[in-house]
């Protein structure tokens, strides 16, 4: 006989990749911030998601380097992508961000979004910023708080 644990958990591994796919590109689909910016949605997974956005001049600062507000933009949208990635509409309650280096021009910044923990509707998600050459430009730690719904309706 055999062990139907083992296909079940793997079922369910790429039936939640992907719904995360789904929610993904259904939020990035609705996301004209995000877009605007030139964020580009470069992997998504339960619980994770990875983007990045080239750093123009109309991004940049009186120091000539980039706007943190704009960091701040990129970081909080991979948040929004991976709280979402579960299909559960999720919204941000919190968040702080610390700036450690200066993003330059022509600088592409990824952020990358973790889930650390969630719990009931809570969750709380790590995010670091790095250009091209992995140095990290910020941290970002973010909780957010599940407010009800599908991102994707479950008949879609």
């Amino acid at each position: 006989m055999p062990d139907t644990r083992t296909n079940t958990g793997t079922n369910a591994a790429v039936d939640a990749q992907a719904l995360a796919e789904a929610a993904g590109a259904a939020m990035f689909e609705r996301d004209p911030a995000s877009r605007g910016l030139g964020m580009s949605l470069d992997d998504i997974r339960p619980g994770y998601a990875r983007m990045s956005m080239a750093i123009r001049p109309d991004m940049l600062n009186g120091h000539g380097s980039c706007h943190g507000g704009f960091i701040f933009t990129l970081a909080d949208s991979a948040f929004a992508f991976a709280c979402n990635s579960h299909n559960l509409v999720t919204v941000g309650a919190a968040c702080t961000i610390d700036y450690l280096a200066p993003g330059r021009p022509g600088d592409v910044l990824t952020a990358e979004a973790i889930e650390r923990t969630l719990a009931g509707r809570t969750g709380i998600y790590d995010v670091d910023v790095r250009n091209e050459e992995g140095r990290v430009i910020a941290t970002f730690r973010g909780k957010s708080h599940r407010i009800g719904g599908d991102v994707v309706p479950a008949h879609a």
